[in-house]
């Protein structure tokens, strides 16, 4: 029995980062995880001297949670920003890569945008506000901003981050701070311009809202948890995970990874998993409570990691290039990693991180690993000029890479906080509320933490 120990279901980002909380405010913890290691998604691989991410390559400084994590554990683990040089991002139309606007000047140059979205935009701060908390971020971008502007901005921005339709996501859940600029002032850009006047406090000048990493990798970020959860508390590789309520307490089994049974009473337990592992964990929550939670869906993801030992293509000066859907290619985007962090390709090599399929192309990730190397092969021909065959080509499948927050979040959120309410010590966590960022799940794992 462990009246004083929080059990948390996930090793990934959110479990570890919650420990780590804890721990901050005297509390023990125990974690555990079906996966032979911790760390979830993010896992940094070193190989023929590259060095490259199966999952998440950067995450963003947009939170203050984020910063302390990192000042917290420099003893052992280096964050790490983008170069300078890195801030450009490409987006491709005509097959060619252009450059998104950075100012004033460069948003007039643009052939992204059509000149009547170009004069069209200096109305945005008289329309009025929408009304649907369901709007979708598509109907939301052409109302204010024009469709040229969705189609070469917000759609291979959605791309990128939600591997997500723009039609179907809903503006307020997916992008709540552009819902709110709207919603509290009425405008993108007026509600820009005020919140520049506002004051910032000490901590909010630390979120610099730059793109990072940790030196070495996001796996460094991993293990550096890890020490401060302490190995001996997490438990991976285990199987036939059940919860069930008994009093006030939880009463957890699960079997280990050598095969032996546990059973253990635990106050608190916290779930960081996908919504549809939910149903078999907690076997005594009925389906009509947990079906708002099951139709969430998830983007398909096929990521590929491609590797030179010396990189003859196009320069590569930038964070990365976008797709539209509108160009009708078969990948999302490519990250340069090797532009954006040091050493991670070897001197005068590069390193490419390669995304494809997602809402709009689910089929790519049933395809073969020859489908998906042609597919790569001639893409980056075409985009990037180089006819070289990869040193280092490697292939990642995500089945449940990343949910969509779309108009039936709400209904989720309100089933969440049914249950707990009902369940009063179960937590429900992780990317199936409250963002799917790096920075959103350690700023999530913080306020359980002070819930608790």
């Amino acid at each position: 029995m462990n009246n004083n120990e929080v059990l948390i279901v996930g090793a990934g980002l959110t479990g570890l980062s919650l420990a780590h909380f804890l721990k901050k405010h005297g509390i023990k913890t125990r974690i555990i995880d079906k996966s032979d290691r911790p760390g979830g998604v993010i896992n940094t691989i070193r190989e023929e001297g590259f060095i490259y991410e199966s999952g998440p390559n950067t995450g963003v400084l947009s939170s203050y949670e984020l910063v302390s994590l990192f000042e917290d554990l420099r003893e052992n683990v280096t964050l790490e920003t983008a170069r300078k040089a890195a801030e450009k991002r490409y987006i491709l139309k005509n097959d060619k890569w252009e450059a998104m606007p950075s100012g004033l000047i460069s948003a007039i140059g643009t052939p992204l945008f059509t000149l009547k979205d170009k004069f069209g935009i200096l109305g945005e701060p008289f329309r009025k506000p929408g009304n649907n908390p369901h709007e979708s971020v598509a109907d939301m971008v052409v109302r204010r901003l024009g469709k040229s502007y969705l189609d070469y901005a917000v759609d291979p921005f959605i791309s990128g981050i939600y591997a997500g339709d723009p039609k179907i996501l809903a503006t307020s859940y997916a992008l709540p701070k552009l819902y709110a600029l709207e919603q509290n002032y009425g405008s993108f850009i007026k509600g820009t311009i005020a919140k520049s006047r506002i004051k910032k406090t000490p901590e909010e000048m630390k979120v610099t809202k730059q793109v990072f990493s940790a030196e070495g990798g996001l796996g460094n970020l991993i293990s550096a948890l890890v020490l401060s959860a302490g190995e001996s508390n997490i438990s991976c590789g285990i199987s036939d995970l059940k919860i069930l309520p008994e009093g006030r307490l939880f009463r957890v089994s699960w079997n280990s990874s050598n095969g032996s049974g546990n059973e253990e009473l635990f106050p608190v337990v916290v779930t960081t998993t996908g919504a549809y592992s939910l149903p078999q964990i907690l076997p005594f929550a009925d389906r009509t409570s947990l079906e708002p939670l099951l139709q969430l869906n998830y983007a398909r993801v096929v990521q590929v990691a491609a590797g030179y030992t010396e990189w003859k293509g196009l320069k590569l000066d930038a964070f990365g290039a976008l797709v539209p859907g509108m160009e009708k290619k078969n990948i999302l985007g490519i990250l340069f990693p090797s532009a954006i962090f040091k050493d991670r390709a070897p001197v005068n090599g590069a390193l490419l991180s390669v995304f494809m399929g997602g809402m709009k192309r689910p089929d790519i990730y049933s395809m073969s690993d020859n489908e998906i190397v042609s597919i790569v092969l001639d893409t980056l021909e075409l985009t990037m000029k180089t006819e070289q065959v990869p040193d280092l080509l490697r292939i990642f499948r995500y089945e449940h890479a990343i949910p969509q927050y779309d108009k039936s979040t709400g209904s989720r959120l309100e089933a969440i906080g049914r249950i707990e309410r009902e369940y009063p010590g179960l937590i429900l966590a992780g990317n199936i509320r409250d963002g799917i960022g790096m920075s959103d799940r350690v700023k999530q794992a913080a306020r359980i933490a002070d819930q608790i």
